[in-house]
């Protein structure tokens, strides 16, 4: 390995709402944690990012606030991305001191306005990079789960994060239609807890609701019957309560914001020109990002749209993954995405 190739590395960030991933040319997969930091606010200092402030989540005094820099996908706390980012450069640095970074491919998703992609390029650039190739999600969720993206083909792939969900359908190596929701991992907590709320007058943390979401939730009904305890505060009393939740109580939170899914889905596949729908129709729906975990969401799908949908291998790492592809074939990859045209966005 020669000196520069040593300390000038390229990297993969796929800088979601939920998890941030960050892939090492040459290494893999090097961090998988949340994207969360907790700070002082007496202080300014930073306490933990990731899974250190994960832990502290619903939990924390008065002067620590949790901060979750990114909303549906786009920086909401500029400062707060840049040290996240900074924070986990240093941590796989080999060095004494951080290596240089000479290009990073970022993911985003498809709607972001200019000034939004340019905040994302600054806060990478910010945090030691030379240079930022921003990636639509859809496009690396795609080739990170080996799809024929450069083929005169329909690839149609549903990216369910955290924050957003990515519908695009892909298509010579760019996106031809696509659409992103705000329905999506957070969206269905809410929903548990919006739900534990009304119907046991009890008062949830997000971090329960998604163990509940995890553990019993499905997106239609399973043979097997679970149920899982949830703690938190009874509205009436204030005090204290343990109820036990079943996965239909699960599922009924949820139905509203799954209909509203399968609707945009259903919507863009209206929009897409004939020869791709029948494509679509032979080849089928890939669902990736950790959302696409939730039980029998794939079947739910399939069910409603009636065409064959499946979920790709790790799809909690396919975006990464497919970011790490192309800086691994830089040559291949760059002018495929540095030279994409605008996609046409459907608005919800």
């Amino acid at each position: 390995m020669g000196i520069l190739e040593r300390f000038y590395k390229n990297i993969g960030i796929d800088l979601g709402t939920a998890n941030f991933l960050l892939y090492l040319k040459g290494q893999g997969i090097v961090v998988n944690e949340p994207t969360l930091v907790a700070v002082n606010t007496r202080t300014g200092q930073i306490l933990a990012v990731g899974v250190g402030a994960k832990k502290m989540l619903d939990r924390t005094p008065a002067h620590i606030n949790l901060i979750k820099p990114l909303m549906a996908g786009v920086i909401s706390d500029f400062e707060t991305t840049e040290e996240i980012i900074k924070y986990f450069l240093r941590k796989v640095s080999e060095d004494s001191f951080i290596s240089r970074y000479k290009l990073a491919a970022v993911s985003v998703p498809t709607n972001l306005t200019e000034v939004e992609r340019k905040s994302v390029e600054d806060a990478v650039m910010s945090a030691g990079v030379s240079r930022a190739l921003l990636v639509e999600e859809p496009i690396a969720s795609a080739i990170g789960a080996r799809l024929p993206v450069e083929e005169a083909i329909a690839n149609m792939i549903v990216d369910v994060g955290g924050g957003t969900t990515e519908i695009s359908i892909i298509s010579v190596g760019g996106t031809v239609v696509s659409k992103s929701l705000k329905i999506a991992g957070q969206r269905f907590n809410e929903d548990i807890m919006r739900f534990v709320k009304d119907e046991f007058k009890l008062i949830i943390g997000e971090p329960t609701a998604e163990e509940l979401k995890i553990n019993i939730g499905s997106a239609t009904s399973l043979d097997e019957k679970m149920e899982m305890a949830a703690r938190g505060r009874d509205i009436g009393t204030g005090l204290p309560k343990e109820i036990l939740v079943r996965g239909t109580h699960v599922r009924a939170a949820m139905s509203k914001s799954l209909k509203l899914l399968v609707e945009e889905i259903k919507i863009l596949i209206e929009e897409a020109p004939p020869e791709l729908v029948g494509d679509i129709l032979r080849r089928g729906i890939h669902l990736s990002g950790g959302g696409s975990l939730l039980k029998a969401l794939d079947r739910y799908i399939e069910k409603e749209i009636s065409v064959q949908t499946e979920v790709v291998d790790d799809p909690l790492t396919c975006v990464v993954r497919g970011l790490g592809i192309i800086i691994e074939d830089l040559d291949k990859y760059e002018p495929i995405l540095s030279n994409q045209q605008k996609p046409k966005i459907i608005n919800p």
